[in-house]
């Protein structure tokens, strides 16, 4: 059976003021020629299919516009459960009427937990939905009082599906979790992952899945596996961070046999890049144009007055500017460079000469420093500051 697994789709997402709703429906046009071309058995959506619980009309649009050239045009079948960023009802509207049509919606866990059943030429493969639910859910549901932590949750979640399962079936997992290899604390994968709890509550070991054939996971934006090599994350279609910038993104094709797995990863190409430009002002303004999404780096010693604008006739999608000093710049050559920018705070003498020298095209006298200075020092005495 093949499938293809992909999540955090997170429609209406606004990033630095920019909703990216038409580069997302660019990439879900080139994820839908590749369903047409492929032809997989179904199609996995492990979460977050919005970005906010009520998203913008444009997002509700283009979803109900790709799950209806996805099942009802190309009559590929359709999986999809709840994220964190996902309202559960939303999810679970008319979930009895669209299952006719083959889409499979979930955004409310329930129990008993009965799975999506398909069947290839090797026999039946059990799915199961498990959207994203707060430990209180789960615990409200099992009536277990001492499920607090998403381990706790998933480790009933398991136990039940596990006790009610046909042996002779294969079995999927759909999950949105943050899993590591063995439960351990781990970094977000992206500044634009929403902790799903505080305190460490919110990890859940890779070694609680192991008896599944193969296991959908959506939440982090980074593709890999966890642990171990059927426990898998497609990560988003889209850069959503500046954080995202070294991710290859795409979502992934697996091959399902009846012993046997192969997992491949498929690219997914962006209407635009997100990515770091670092340099000097007049460096900078000799780049070719381009309309990727840009945060830059000014290695400017002196303040740039109107940097933006600036910026924006040769990038004018750019999304944020800051400024470094010169002696930081090679720290964010390397790979992690995003994380250890090193803002400089500018003294109100370096902006006032830097405006001046730009207004009136000559370097800002002495006196009229010490004049400058002496005003501000008044201002600021008048203040109370």
């Amino acid at each position: 059976m093949k499938l293809f697994h992909t999540a955090d789709w997170h429609l209406g997402k606004l990033v630095q003021g920019v909703y990216m709703t038409e580069d997302q429906a660019a990439v879900l046009d080139h994820f839908i020629e590749a369903i047409e071309r492929e032809k997989p058995d179904a199609v996995i959506i492990a979460g977050d299919l919005y970005d906010r619980a009520i998203p913008p009309t444009e997002a509700v649009e283009l979803l109900n516009k790709t799950l209806e050239r996805i099942v009802l045009e190309l009559e590929v079948p359709v999986l999809a459960i709840a994220g964190n960023h996902d309202s559960p009802d939303r999810i679970d509207f008319a979930v009895k009427l669209m299952e006719r049509n083959q889409l499979y919606m979930s955004g409310q866990l329930r129990f008993p937990i009965e799975p999506v059943v398909m069947q290839d030429a090797d026999g039946e493969v059990h799915f199961y939905l498990i959207p994203y639910a707060d430990p209180s859910i789960v615990r409200y549901l099992l009536g277990q009082d001492d499920i607090r932590s998403h381990q706790e949750a998933m480790e009933a979640i398991v136990q039940h599906i596990v006790e009610h399962w046909d042996p002779n079936a294969r079995h999927v997992l759909v999950g949105h979790a943050f899993v590591t290899a063995y439960g351990e604390a781990s970094e977000n994968t992206s500044d634009a992952e929403r902790p799903l709890s505080i305190g460490g509550a919110e990890y859940v070991s890779a070694q609680l899945l192991e008896a599944f054939d193969y296991v959908a996971l959506g939440h982090l934006h980074q593709a890999h596996h966890v642990g171990l090599e059927h426990v898998r994350y497609s990560g988003s279609p889209l850069k959503y961070s500046i954080s995202e910038e070294k991710h290859n993104k795409g979502y992934l094709i697996v091959e399902l046999g009846k012993t046997n797995i192969s997992i491949e990863k498929a690219a997914l190409p962006a209407r635009r890049d997100m990515r770091r430009v670092v340099g000097t002002m007049d460096e900078i303004e000799r780049h070719e144009r381009n309309d990727d999404y840009v945060y830059v780096t000014l290695t400017d010693e002196n303040p740039v007055l109107f940097p933006m604008e600036k910026i924006r006739a040769v990038y004018p999608n750019a999304m944020h500017v800051e400024r470094v000093a010169h002696r930081h710049a090679n720290a964010i050559e390397g790979e992690e460079r995003a994380s250890v920018v090193m803002k400089q705070e500018l003294k109100p003498l370096e902006l006032f000469r830097a405006f001046y020298e730009e207004v009136r095209g000559v370097e800002l006298s002495a006196d009229k420093e010490k004049l400058f200075a002496s005003a501000y020092e008044q201002l600021v005495k008048e203040s109370g500051e």
